[in-house]
């Protein structure tokens, strides 16, 4: 089974906007409906799980049944395990930290009973609305075949390093530097087994779902992303995202 977790669990504070950022709207749609679109047009995907905050399921959930349709959209409860879930795409709760927004999007799979060693799980921020079929297909065969995988881009700027975040200490070699994007693809069992062997200390360290796997000495194979895979953060980001909405639509 091949799932897809569209992680919306952010509250989009650098936005500077009165609702989450998922939620803002470019091209006459929210955000998160042109990320969702992206997995739902893609037939290698069996399910999608889109994890929000808690207090925007039911939200989330009236916006993509809008736009999909009410028999494809389920909202979990949160206070306990999700199990028969109907249609394409469940909406659940996100948790405190991304990794444990993670852990909840497996729960929902477990419930589902299609949590076993060959589950495949997508994972893709919900404000990367231009995320390709190649991507998301190249993402479930290197998980496939390596057991995970993250998308990045090669780095184009310089990058520097400092210890006190006043004075350059490092200048690395830009040749052997790529930019992290999403999707980000595991087998869901392993990934779930190796966040539960962390120590708190790593928890609290380890953000980034690849870096676990980097950490415990596992294979992440890369899957090269595109300069369109934006990530909209700040405000000049929905300029942006239109821009490229008008030139994919020309």
């Amino acid at each position: 089974m091949i799932y897809a977790a569209v992680l919306a669990g952010g509250s989009g504070t650098r936005m500077g906007a009165d609702r989450p950022k998922q939620f803002l709207e470019f091209g006459g749609k929210p955000v998160i409906i042109h990320t969702v679109e992206r997995f739902v047009e893609c037939d290698g995907i069996d399910r999608i799980i889109v994890m929000t905050p808690a207090g925007w399921c039911g939200y989330t959930g009236e916006i993509l049944a809008d736009h999909f349709g009410k028999d494809q959209i389920r909202v979990a409860d949160p206070s306990r395990a999700c199990s028969g879930a109907a249609g394409r795409i469940t909406v659940a709760a996100g948790g405190s930290t991304r990794n444990e927004t993670l852990m909840n999007a497996i729960a929902v799979i477990e419930g589902n009973g299609d949590l076993d060693e060959e589950t495949i799980i997508v994972t893709h921020d919900a404000v990367r609305p231009f995320v390709t079929d190649r991507m998301i297909r190249e993402n479930i065969q290197a998980a496939k075949n390596t057991g995970a995988c993250e998308t990045a881009f090669p780095a184009t700027d310089t990058i520097i390093e400092t210890d006190d975040n006043r004075y350059v200490t490092e200048v690395p070699d830009r040749s052997r530097l790529w930019m992290v994007q999403t999707p980000q693809s595991f087998r869901a069992m392993k990934l779930r087994d190796l966040y539960m062997s962390l120590s708190v200390k790593e928890k609290e360290v380890l953000t980034d779902a690849a870096g676990i796997y980097v950490r415990k000495g596992e294979p992440v194979e890369i899957v090269k992303g595109e300069s369109s895979n934006i990530k909209i953060t700040y405000p000049q980001d929905i300029a942006v995202a239109e821009a490229i909405f008008n030139a994919l639509h020309a």
